[in-house]
């Protein structure tokens, strides 16, 4: 166990960085090109700004309330451990359920591209659930060369895709770029809604926030510098990719986009490596993904919002919850296809902030937060759902995809605050 005051400022922004930019860049970029055009590097501009609000939210709530228990403590402080807070904690955790599905769907698109099958649904549902269920096995069992491999881990995802930049750059065609190529302001904001889930990660520094130094000073800077270096990688990558690969050819090879994009300056051999860094990238993403929905299944229940059997540990770990989570997971992941799982994720993840934004706004004077700040970041959240919403009106999944997890969070909690009065109380 850490002792009190042991993550200083870079170990804090890692763990942002770390948490963003694992598998949903190369899950969504595809997606994001097929509906901004050349605009991409504008919608990821935009899904960054959104994301930039509700951490002021996070970072005042996380300097009031340090907790492991992140995102669910701040639920709970703000509006009391209710049928509403119990709802939308159990979202959160379908939510990176959703997560989940899209780093297993990107692991999926990426190895059967590799391995010269990227049109075979057979090998791309192969390799997604044996992803899964590989790594079910490692939470479950313990691997902690895993977790030491972690922090390596995200310096090589990021190494890579920082030369993608720095090499791709030189090579942009500047034509391809320009508004003319755009999508409408609609569709660049309704692309960055449909992406936003690229930016969430950025949350997991809260959950450290009883053990950084310095709390009052290094959360805020930490939450900030971790998300605005960010969205600069990501505007960047989705510069270098738009400018180097026509829009056609990188929606054809939508479920591995940036290896694609990296054939025109890097050749077979940078298909190769940004390929590689797709498989690390979203198998370390599920890896850590898996352990954290595992984890908030279990703060939820240690909260009594949840069955206590997801309370009980099994080897040091949250076992039920984590093979529950795995289940949903493989049954989301080859149920739905990539675009109905970024807009589940994407929606269930703005109503989230939105709260958050609302809970720093209830609490701000007791947090020290600008109630102005967190009002605009919950109206962006709320705005930016409107839109995606609007955007997915013609797609039936997409559409009833957020009313449907609503349903299902209000339904558990619901079913359990009546099946388990005393435990409540």
């Amino acid at each position: 166990m850490k002792h009190q005051g042991s993550i200083g400022l870079w170990c804090a922004i890692a763990i942002g960085v770390g948490g963003m930019v694992g598998g949903g860049i190369f899950a969504v970029l595809g997606l994001a090109v097929q509906l901004t055009g050349g605009g991409a590097p504008v919608a990821f501009l935009v899904a960054g700004a959104v994301a930039l609000l509700t951490a002021y939210s996070y970072s005042r709530l996380s300097v009031g309330y340090p907790s492991q228990g992140g995102t669910v403590e701040f639920v709970n402080r703000a509006f009391g451990e209710n049928l509403f807070s119990g709802s939308v904690n159990v979202l959160l955790w379908v939510s990176y359920i959703i997560m989940l599905s899209l780093y297993a769907q990107a692991f999926g698109g990426y190895a059967a591209g590799l391995v010269g099958h990227p049109h075979s649904a057979l090998w791309r549902h192969a390799c997604l659930s044996g992803v899964v269920i590989a790594l079910t096995a490692l939470n479950a069992f313990g691997s902690s060369a895993v977790g030491r491999a972690e922090t390596w881990i995200v310096g090589i995802k990021i190494s890579i895709l920082l030369l993608f930049v720095g090499t791709g750059f030189a090579s942009i065609d500047a034509a391809r770029l320009a508004p003319s190529s755009w999508g409408s302001p609609l569709s660049l904001v309704a692309g960055g809604m449909l992406i936003f889930l690229a930016y969430e990660g950025f949350e997991l520094i809260a959950n450290t926030a009883g053990d950084v130094k310095d709390a009052k000073r290094t959360l805020p800077r930490a939450y900030f510098a971790a998300v605005g270096f960010v969205i600069v990688l990501y505007v960047a990558v989705a510069a270098v990719t738009v400018g180097n690969l026509a829009v056609p050819e990188i929606v054809a090879a939508r479920d591995y986009a940036l290896a694609e994009a990296a054939r025109p300056f890097l050749g077979q051999a940078g298909f190769t490596l940004v390929g590689a860094a797709a498989l690390l990238s979203t198998a370390s993403a599920i890896n850590a993904t898996l352990y954290g929905a595992a984890r908030v299944s279990y703060i939820i229940a240690k909260e009594g919002e949840l069955p206590s059997l997801l309370e009980r540990n099994i080897w040091n770990r949250p076992v039920e919850g984590l093979l529950i989570t795995a289940a949903a997971t493989l049954l989301a992941a080859n149920v739905f296809d990539l675009s109905n799982i970024a807009v589940m994720g994407s929606a269930g993840f703005l109503l989230v902030f939105a709260v958050v934004n609302m809970a720093a706004a209830r609490r701000s004077d007791d947090i020290g937060a600008n109630p102005t700040i967190a009002i605009t970041g919950t109206v962006a959240c709320l705005a930016a759902l409107a839109v995606l919403l609007w955007q997915s009106r013609h797609d039936l999944v997409g559409l009833f995809a957020l009313p449907a997890m609503l349903l299902l969070a209000v339904t558990v909690e619901l079913a359990y605050r009546v099946a388990s009065p005393a435990r409540r109380s």
